[in-house]
């Protein structure tokens, strides 16, 4: 065995072989550690369902790369990966799962996805076994199917093997250690004993560069091991195989072709043939969550227990789908642990608070994504980023304040939710309220329905106490639309207010501070008192983060950034000031985000709310343009409340960010609210705030903002200083303008508005995509952002948008379509 590797990869499995063989391939020294056998652990009850794409924009890109590279292994390798290229057909019950195929539709488009619809009789033509005569139609995929999850795990280590890769089995992992450069890592040989694998005595440390984790179900004794969290816990998944069916059988007999891979999303359940007779594989309530903390070490290539009773409504709707099913006898059964995260998407990506530790776990489906996950992911190791965004599988997505017990009953939620209706403005209750501000009962109590962003309860709009925001979903315009449109309504002609506490906040300070954040960011940074927008870089050249700097003094400044990003921007802080102290001198760091609670008020009449509360010998002017211009903070006194006063406002309106101390953050609410009564200000949500912001332009992280843009094709120059050095400055000029951020007005139906994941169209070809949607109340109609070609970015371009299988016009229009001088914002009073 090798004692010394650039890169290690710890696990055996098809997720793990892909990262080897990709890895290798890229030419670097790699070799795998696995504990048992290869494919020993999920991979080898897996189905090996390869559906193409789903919600997810990275995940989506991750799945096509899959199917395409397990087509070519056996040409590459000699090894025969038992691809059966059977096409995936999603059925639909309801009009509601169209819409949901619909927006799936236009996904797909955007990924280069092929896939068409068909009609109940179409589907009744092409395969009789069916019943349809209930189903509204269904979306296809020709070009997927199923895999042989052993074979393609094989075929993957033999092609990592010819790229000079090395595989070592039978070694378990018992210690990490970095020493600076690089891991130590501690190996025990395992033997076995009346059919268990035990660790021997014989132990071994191997020293790597890298080191990747892909170590599925015993994802909790890695945490352990490296001092970190990592909510991957499995969840039991059980399927069935029946006897032959003599109607199958005939019907293949007849030289009739395979039936694709059936999904009856509304039945939540899977189907596809096995040697004459069907797999059912159901997505049941109350599957249970195991391994909370570790796996027996006598649990080997096991499985659970079957609990039939759990899964008779899926097994009996199988049988009226497929009636030819009903008089045929259960041949096999499977119940084993498949890995889960709280929202179902992978951790893939650098590891929280280490140096060169990578993670690849809680792969719900593994097989589907292995082939995508080792190329992007060995794209990031070698390259420093992937060709996509990987931020939304960042294992960084999930702060410290994530505990076990969340995880599970989260994993077990998403177990459950696989096949429910997948609303973009669904909100799932397991674990919730958790993360609350003080002010929650009040606005709970205002009607207030909450979403959650990394953990904490967010306001998404505010409605009648009797409102059921579960039944108000939908593919089109909910039933909470008209309140969010209200509130946006509000913030243009009186006044609205808006909970923000969930930002992130940092105060960076120190000898080293202002030369590190002069590095660290593309922008200039402000004056004391002042604040800027700025960005922070990968060493790609692409946006990583989204700051608006707050200098406090010479060397002390308040970083805010998105909510959601919390563990994910204090990793990329810390790690880079460490990187360049011996430089710059030392800069402390602290995450500030549980002290400051966030208000942010917004329209015409905020300032004289304000008025009736400052604190000041010449109140009336306190808050002027002369005194507290835009762009500026100003530490404030509202009645008995101290606070940092930030003059800007993510909607384009007179408004101010109200930091505050946050125990101090009920008494300050009141306050507001008995000033605002009077003006006529109302509670406002995150979805109208998102509407707005459309409305100015303003780009948001993890939608225009990320890592598969530089600035300067989010439009952003004006925010980069191109007169000093900073951290990913050469690469950003020299990636050029592939695409370009724009704004969209749409002329689309009377039901609905985009959501954000759109194809843009120019004569029938795709030329670009919506990360934004929505609806502008100052125009009338909807709106949306995104990225275009660059030639198709002028103002007056014509394009159309893909919404609800239809195509609608839209136009590329100025940047800040709604008061592009920003003199409402700079209003004086």
């Amino acid at each position: 065995m090798k004692t010394h590797v650039k890169a290690l990869v710890v696990g055996g499995g098809a997720v793990g072989a892909s990262i080897l063989y990709h890895l290798a391939k890229a030419g670097w020294d790699v070799m795998m550690v696995e504990r048992d056998e290869l494919t020993s652990g999920s991979t080898w009850h897996a189905a090996g369902l390869l559906p193409l794409f789903n919600m997810n924009f990275a995940t989506t890109h991750i799945h096509k790369y899959s199917v395409d590279f397990y087509k070519g292994l056996e040409a590459e390798t000699g090894l025969n990966a038992g691809f059966a290229v059977v096409g995936n057909l999603r059925m639909a019950q309801t009009d509601e799962r169209m819409d949901e195929y619909k927006l799936y539709s236009s996904i797909a488009e955007t990924a280069g996805v092929y896939h068409e619809f068909l009609t109940p009789q179409e589907m009744k033509d092409r395969w009789p076994l069916l019943r349809t005569d209930d189903l509204k139609g269904a979306l296809f995929h020709p070009q997927d199917g199923y895999i042989n999850p052993a074979d393609v795990t094989q075929a993957m280590a033999k092609g990592a093997r010819q790229f000079g890769a090395t595989i070592e089995r039978k070694w378990q992992v018992d210690g990490y250690e970095w020493t600076g450069s690089e891991w130590k890592v501690t190996l025990t040989r395992m033997g076995e004993k009346g059919g268990n694998l035990v660790p021997t005595e014989e132990q071994m440390v191997v020293t790597a560069e890298h080191v990747v984790t892909a170590t599925g179900n015993h994802a909790q004794r890695t945490a352990r091991l490296l001092g970190i969290k990592i909510p991957a816990i499995p969840v039991e998944h059980q399927y069935i195989v029946t006897e032959p069916d003599p109607a199958l059988v005939e019907w293949r007999k007849a030289g009739n072709p395979e039936h694709p891979v059936l999904r009856d999303a509304d039945a939540k359940w899977y189907v596809r043939e096995e040697r004459g007779g069907w797999i059912l594989g159901p997505y049941e309530r109350n599957a249970p969550a195991r391994f909370l903390y570790d796996v027996p070490e006598s649990f080997r290539a096991d499985l659970f227990q079957l609990d039939l009773e759990r899964i008779e409504a899926e097994y009996m709707s199988m049988i009226h789908r497929l009636p030819s099913s009903e008089e045929v006898g259960l041949k096999d059964d499977f119940n084993g642990p498949i890995c889960y995260t709280p929202d179902g998407n992978p951790l893939v990506g650098p590891a929280p608070g280490l140096r060169n530790m990578w993670l690849a776990e809680g792969f719900s489906f593994g097989i589907t994504a292995a082939g995508g996950t080792g190329y992007y992911l060995a794209q990031l190791m070698t390259e420093g980023e992937a060709e996509i965004d990987m931020a939304a599988l960042d294992p960084k997505r999930y702060g410290n304040w994530m505990t076990t017990e969340y995880a599970a009953r989260k994993n077990e939620e998403c177990y459950e939710h696989v096949f429910i209706l997948h609303h973009p403005d669904e909100e799932r209750e397991a674990c919730r309220p958790l993360r609350t501000s003080p002010a929650y009962d009040r606005q709970a109590e205002r009607g207030a329905q909450f979403g959650q962003v990394n953990g904490w309860e967010r306001p998404n709009y505010y409605a009648p106490m009797e409102f059921d925001d579960h039944n108000a979903r939908s593919f089109r315009r909910g039933g909470w639309w008209k309140y969010a449109e209200e509130e946006a309504r509000a913030v243009r002609e009186t006044a609205g207010l808006i909970d923000a506490t969930a930002f992130t906040k940092h105060l960076v300070r120190g000898p080293g501070a202002t030369a590190f954040l002069d590095w660290f960011t593309c922008n200039k940074l402000p004056a004391v008192g002042r604040i800027n927008l700025t960005y922070a870089l990968t060493d790609a050249g692409t946006t990583r983060t989204e700051y608006t700097i707050v200098r406090l003094a010479e060397n002390e400044y308040y970083l805010v950034s998105a909510g959601a990003w919390q563990a994910y921007d204090q990793d990329f802080l810390l790690k880079a000031a460490a990187d360049k102290r011996d430089e710059f001198g030392w800069i402390d760091i602290h995450d500030v985000t549980n002290q400051w609670g966030v208000f942010a008020i917004a329209g015409p009449n905020s300032r004289a709310i304000l008025n009736e509360l400052v604190c000041d010998a010449q109140p009336e002017t306190r808050l002027s343009n002369k005194r507290f211009p835009w762009l500026t903070m100003r530490d404030i006194e509202l009645k008995m409340c101290p606070v940092r006063a930030i003059r800007v406002a993510y909607t384009g309106e007179l408004g101010w960010e109200l930091h505050h101390p946050i125990e101090m953050q009920n008494y300050l609410f009141d306050r507001l609210m008995e000033a605002g009564e009077t003006h006529g200000m109302r509670l406002v949500g995150a979805r109208a705030q998102n509407w707005l912001r459309q409305e100015k332009s303003y780009r948001a992280f993890g939608n225009e903002l990320g890592r598969d843009a530089t600035p300067l094709e989010a439009g952003l120059d004006r925010f980069v200083d191109l007169s000093k050095e900073f951290h990913g400055k050469q690469a950003m000029v020299e990636t050029g303008i592939r695409s370009k951020c724009v704004t969209v007005l749409i002329d689309g139906p009377a039901d609905a508005d985009p959501w954000g994941r759109e194809a843009l169209v120019l004569d029938g070809r795709k030329v670009g995509r919506l990360t934004s949607g929505g609806y502008s109340v100052a125009f009338g109609k909807s709106i949306g952002m995104g990225y275009v070609e660059p030639g198709l970015a002028e103002v007056g371009q014509k394009l159309e948008v893909r919404m609800q299988g239809r195509l609608f016009p839209a136009e590329v229009v100025e940047d800040s379509p709604y008061d592009p001088k920003n003199a409402r914002i700079r209003i004086d009073g």
